[in-house]
């Protein structure tokens, strides 16, 4: 019999935000889409698979850790959705040290609120690589460029790397970046994947978790420029 010695690549990425920015609920929308859920919950329904405890479905928030595992391209996924209030930010802190990446959500409502700030500084702290969701853009009260915007002026100056950004944002990030750009007009992937993982680079998507917009893109584009850590 054939053995396949090919291993399993894995990789850690927790999920955070401020509360009721839309955490949980993209984190069920992510599950959903890659068919580890049959049905899709809601947070405010107290049906939402992450939200697992009494406590949490009669708040309506997320006072534990919580994890899933999920496909994503050829790698496998833990999946941490970590506490969203600043009560039990001390929980969420404990998970950083663990995380190959994290996911940090921000609501197209209310755009980056002061617990995002802190969080932001913490990742930084911990050298965590990281992507960007603005959820509940389906609310339609602020267009990308103006919360891009505000995303720059909030949390720093950054290099998105979504479709929408131009490769001349991409090269100005390493000077490989910038020869690879002017040899062929382009970034490689797996260059921009060693970017993210270095932090020079924030890949930034839109959507909605509730209406499972931009969800695929979002997983995707996951897919692309995430890199398993070789232990």
């Amino acid at each position: 019999m054939e053995m396949n010695n090919k291993e399993t690549r894995r990789v850690v990425i927790g999920i955070t935000a401020h509360v009721d920015a839309g955490k949980t609920t993209l984190a069920e929308a992510m599950l959903y889409r890659t068919g580890q859920l049959r049905k899709l919950g809601r947070v405010d329904h107290g049906s939402a698979a992450m939200d697992s405890h009494l406590l949490e479905r009669e708040r309506g928030i997320t006072i534990f850790l919580s994890q899933a595992e999920l496909p994503l391209g050829d790698m496998e996924v833990t999946l941490l959705d970590t506490p969203g209030h600043v009560d039990f930010s001390a929980e969420m802190e404990r998970t950083l040290s663990v995380l190959d990446y994290a996911i940090l959500v921000i609501s197209g409502v209310d755009g980056v609120q002061a617990h995002t700030r802190t969080l932001w500084r913490l990742l930084e702290l911990y050298r965590v690589p990281t992507f960007l969701f603005v959820t509940k853009m389906d609310f339609g009260r602020r267009d990308r460029d103006c919360l891009m915007e505000s995303l720059r002026h909030e949390l720093g100056d950054f290099t998105p790397a979504d479709r929408e950004r131009r490769m001349e944002q991409l090269a100005t990030c390493r000077e490989d970046a910038l020869e690879a750009y002017l040899d062929t007009g382009m970034v490689p992937e797996e260059l921009v994947r060693q970017l993210v993982r270095q932090r020079l680079v924030f890949p930034c998507w839109f959507g909605s978790g509730l209406k499972l917009e931009g969800i695929d893109e979002f997983l995707e584009g996951l897919a692309r420029y995430v890199e398993p850590p070789a232990y």
